[in-house]
Parts: structure tokens; sequence; C-alpha cells
């Protein structure tokens, strides 16, 4: 198997979390693999989520959001871990893709021709991600009920801008057993082991 740069991001806000564990176990499985990981945790970082004028204004990136665009780029494949929170991602995850999701980085629209401005080019080409999604409930019942829950991520953002994309649900998590937390953690290392 080819050796793979991974970058691992948890999405919950909250490091000590089920997402966090997660993550640690999918990272501890790709490096016993000899893949390179790099990990970070979203909530530990420091940076405004919030577009205060959309994207009429250029905000400058605080450095931890360079750090993660840089980390993206490095990377072949991205893993995301989060929680859904009524039937979409943390706010915070949601905030650190409105503020680095940006032209010249994740995608570039065509300026000439006639589909100017309609058209674009994805700049992360060739990439692949998994994202994981934990629920506190079933996740067919979840689907049957909401819908699909995770078109914004999966194709809104990351197929957008030139990713190859899968997504786990993974629940119902809200009376989970320790010892299902475990078989958990195993499932989550293999993934890494095999850069799933």
């Amino acid at each position: 198997m080819k050796k793979k740069k991974i970058f691992v991001l948890v999405g919950h806000p909250d490091s000590d979390s089920l997402s966090s564990e997660f993550a640690t176990s999918y990272a501890y499985g790709a490096e016993e693999r000899g893949h390179e990981v790099r990990r970070t945790n979203l909530g530990e970082l420091s940076f405004d989520p919030i577009l205060h004028k959309g994207y009429k204004v250029r905000q400058e990136l605080e450095p931890d959001l360079l750090k993660l665009q840089e980390d993206i780029a490095w990377a072949d494949h991205f893993v995301i871990v989060y929680p859904s929170w009524w039937s979409t991602m943390p706010a915070l995850l949601k905030g650190m893709f409105d503020r680095i999701w940006l032209p010249k980085f994740a995608y570039q629209f065509y300026k000439t021709g006639p589909f100017a401005g309609l058209l674009w080019k994805p700049l992360l080409r060739g990439k692949t991600a998994r994202v994981f999604v934990l629920s506190d409930s079933p996740p067919f019942l979840a689907r049957v009920i909401f819908g699909d829950t995770t078109n914004e991520i999966r194709k809104g953002t990351l197929w957008f801008s030139g990713f190859r994309v899968w997504v786990k649900k993974i629940g119902p998590l809200k009376f989970i057993s320790e010892q299902k937390v475990e078989k958990w953690k195993r499932r989550f290392h293999h993934w890494g082991h095999t850069a799933y």
C-alpha cells in the first residue's frame, strides 16, 4: 500500500469528546501503518469563525487558519471527525470553512469565456477525503426523517474544490456503552491502517 500524507481534523469544539477519541484511534492506526499524519483539534485553535462582511471585504486569516490551509494543501487524504448537531456540522467547523475555503486556495472561478463566473477550477483536485459524522440517532433513521444532511460538506464544500469524498455516519451514540466505544475505536484504528 502506498504511504499517504493524512491530515486528521477533529471538528468538535471540545477536545475531550468521542470525536477526539475516534480521531486519535484513526491517527494511531495510520501511523502504525507508516502513513505520515498531522492532527488538529479545531477547538484548540484561535480564530474568529464569523465572516463579518461576507466575502465582499477580505478578512485576514489568523495564524491558526493559515496553518490549517497548509495542512490541507500538504495532505493526500483529509479526515474530518465531527458530531451532527441539528442535522449539520458544529458552528465552529462551519466557521472554519467559511474563513479558509477561499479563491486561490480551494477553487477559482473562470474570469473569461462564455461561462465566466459560473464555472470554476477546483484547486484541491487529486486529494481524497473521509468524513466521519457522529450522531445520537441511528444513521438510517436520521436519513429517512431528515434526508441527506451531509451534502453541504460532502458536495458543496469538499467535492466543489476537487476532493473525492466518502462519508461514514456513526450512531446511535447517545447511550453508548464503554464496550461499544472500544469497538468503534478498533474500527477507527483499522480505517487509519487502510487510510480509509
